[in-house]
């Protein structure tokens, strides 16, 4: 008869963003050990609470599987010798599997014979297995930081407390340093007295229950924001909406109930992305909005407990948030004493880095990068380029900023409004950071994408000529995530702009440092790191990795010209003309990469009919081909392509190319030379798969 098992793990509370990959490790571990160990189950869940880490495991066999295991030996020429007799090789692995030399059999692999010893072995009960099983699965789980208490050895997320072990209702002895397991947990840490003792499986989540303690965070979660909705509409209002908010919140409680707090409406002369940030990341506060969307000057936090004495909860609550709202707008009002142009100067004596120098040699370099990427591209004007890359890091400086480094942007755009400053320009000083994280929004005005594109070129240009790139998982410059921002900016707008004279521009203005690599070797090496992230953008976008690789083996510095190759030749892929393409580019290209390039192609030297005809249909299409290609027309250019198959396939069926006459062959190879040319404007058709 199958049973349920459960483990809980008492510890002390738990950082509430360590409580995600913790469960999931914890139901991870536990089920590669149930297969590894040959334990059937129904289903395996892991839940938690601040204070809890629980996994529960129904339907748990009561028995392991029997397994019949086979080891290999030596090869069968060397256990046995001519006569068949067995030798030391032979006799050895039989008495090191515990068998009889008899015992042993034969398989074959890869055509070889080798013996084998083949036994069964018997399932132990789940009892007796499990105790050590569960003991290195919390040993095995990892944790960002661990740490070690009292005198003990084990290292755990912080320091365990009580083991609550049960097979149904029966308890399975484990021991993790002075911790024994039990029958007994603990309820929420206020509302609940003493240890509870629990009788079997199903007592335990009704008994946890009872003692407001909701064991299941993705039930927990709900009932979060289904309060907070309800608080807020009571309030006349809408809550944010912030899935990483209401997480950190879920596993910060364990009993959960939300409560409206106010503030004065003076504080909302501070822009709400100030007060919101207060709100979220200092205090864990759900900010509410009107229906028309603008900030109520109140606020929803969630208490650990009952709605006992919440007047009280409320009104400390809101002394604190008065507090750091007050701060807020003291920083807010000081701040904008001054034109925002007036902070400049001082980002002299701000580093950016020991060996590229200040942020405020980073914003020339920025000015000169921006105006260029604006030429190069069609994009703004010279003067509200150098204006936004001028004032583009000023906020840096304000005191809202130091205290609110995740305002950044955002407050050098309210700053440049209030002193007057172009309303583009003030966008581009927020835009110029985008996008911040996978998803985010990129920049919407010209001026705004042209500053983007300078700052992530510039950080990418200084970071490689310095020989500092991302390794592993290391990027603690996230050089990965400006290029992927600096790729999406130039798709999203369908940016021309050639990548090579954009970084060559760049190596310039950090000529003045002692840099490790030439112009010329971070070019290179830059540009195989941006095309590894635009494969792996191409391939999210839902591109298949054959015609991504095509159209990246020929090297291209124009990645919107990449992305319409590579969008051409996905469309065209299931067209019947695309096999024509394959046939004469790959018969082509076969063959034309054994031409002798110290020779010249003399066309006069070709004689057959088929070459001839050859010849006049390629310079037929030539002019044509170079015109599609000019305008970015890639499946036309490929269905022109195309249309030669039954002028080569007349070629190959009249003619031998690899002649013995020099000018004749040279003349024949520089014919498919040339078609293999012209297709490679497209792509390398050899990447692709068929």
């Amino acid at each position: 008869m199958n049973k349920d098992l459960l483990l809980e793990i008492g510890v002390e509370e738990m950082p509430s963003a360590y409580m995600r990959a913790a469960l999931e490790n914890l139901q991870s571990l536990a089920a590669k050990a149930m297969e590894e160990n040959r334990l059937p189950y129904e289903d395996i869940q892991a839940m938690g609470t601040p204070r809890r880490l629980v996994l529960l495991i129904t339907s748990l066999a009561e028995r392991q599987n029997d397994a019949v295991l086979q080891n290999r030996g030596p090869k069968k020429s060397l256990a046995f010798d001519q006569n068949g007799k067995p030798t030391k090789a032979g006799l050895g692995f039989a008495r090191s599997q515990g068998v009889d030399i008899s015992q042993l059999s034969t398989i074959e692999v890869d055509g070889v014979e080798y013996v084998a010893a083949v036994r069964r072995e018997e399932g132990k009960p789940a009892k007796e297995i499990l105790p050590g099983l569960l003991k290195g699965i919390i040993q095995a789980m990892p944790f960002p930081r661990s740490m070690r208490w009292g005198y003990y050895q084990t290292r755990f997320a912080r320091p365990i407390r009580w083991l609550l072990c049960l097979l149904d209702a029966e308890v399975l002895p484990l021991n993790i340093e002075n911790i024994e397991s039990s029958r007994m947990t603990y309820g929420h840490r206020f509302l609940s007295q003493g240890p509870i003792e629990v009788k079997d499986v199903n007592d335990y989540f009704a008994r946890l229950e009872n003692n407001y303690v909701i064991l299941d965070h993705n039930r927990r979660s709900q009932m979060i924001w289904q309060q907070v909705e309800q608080v807020a509409a009571a309030a006349g209002g809408k809550p944010m909406e912030n899935a990483d908010l209401l997480e950190e919140v879920s596993f910060l409680v364990e009993y959960p109930t939300a409560f409206f707090g106010a503030f004065s409406p003076e504080y909302l002369d501070v822009p709400p992305e100030v007060l919101t940030t207060t709100m979220i990341e200092h205090q864990r506060y759900f900010p509410v909005f009107d229906p028309e969307g603008r900030l109520l000057p109140g606020f929803i936090g969630v208490r650990n407990g009952t709605d006992f004495d919440l007047k009280t909860v409320i009104a400390g609550n809101q002394r604190v948030l008065k507090a750091r709202l007050e701060d807020a707008l003291f920083f807010w009002r000081e701040d904008t004493k001054k034109p925002i142009q007036e902070f400049v100067p001082g980002l002299a004596n701000v580093m950016f880095h020991e060996r590229l120098g200040s942020v405020l040699d980073k914003v020339v370099r920025l000015q000169a990068l921006a105006e260029f990427c604006g030429a190069e591209a069609g994009l703004s004007t010279a003067q509200k380029l150098t204006r936004a890359a001028y004032l583009c890091k000023a906020d840096l400086l304000s005191s809202m900023v130091y205290e609110f480094p995740e305002l950044q942007g955002i407050m050098g755009r309210y700053y440049a409004l209030l002193s007057q400053e172009d309303q583009e320009v003030a966008a581009a000083i927020f835009e110029h950071y985008l996008p911040r994280f996978a998803g985010d929004q990129l920049p919407a005005t010209a001026t705004g994408m042209a500053v983007s594109l300078a700052e992530k070129i510039d950080n990418l240009v200084g970071f490689f000529a310095l020989n500092i790139k991302p390794t592993g998982s290391q990027d603690p410059y996230a050089l990965r995530r400006q290029a992927i921002g600096l790729i999406n900016i130039i798709l999203e707008a369908g940016l021309k702009l050639d990548l090579n004279r954009l970084i060559d521009k760049a190596y310039e203005g950090f000529k003045a440092f002692k840099l490790e690599n030439s112009g010329e070797q971070t070019r290179a090496e830059l540009m195989d790191f941006i095309n590894q992230r635009m494969r792996g953008v191409l391939l999210e976008k839902g591109f298949s990795y054959d015609v991504i690789d095509t159209v990246l083996a020929v090297p291209n510095p124009d990645l919107y010209d990449v992305w319409l190759r590579v969008r051409a030749i996905q469309s065209s892929k299931g067209e019947e003309y695309f096999n024509d393409l394959l046939v004469v580019f790959n018969r082509a290209y076969n063959l034309s990469r054994k031409a002798d390039p110290a020779l010249v192609c003399e066309y006069a030297s070709l004689v057959d009919d088929s070459e001839k005809a050859l010849y006049q249909a390629i310079q037929g299409i030539s002019a044509e081909f170079a015109g599609l290609i000019g305008k970015a027309q890639y499946q036309q250019a490929m269905q022109l392509m195309a249309g030669l198959r039954p002028a080569v396939d007349r070629f190959f069926d009249a003619v031998m190319v690899m002649v013995d006459d020099d000018k004749l062959r040279q003349a024949r190879l520089g014919l498919l030379g040339e078609i293999a040319a012209m297709c490679k404007l497209v792509g390398d058709f050899t990447k692709i798969v068929q």
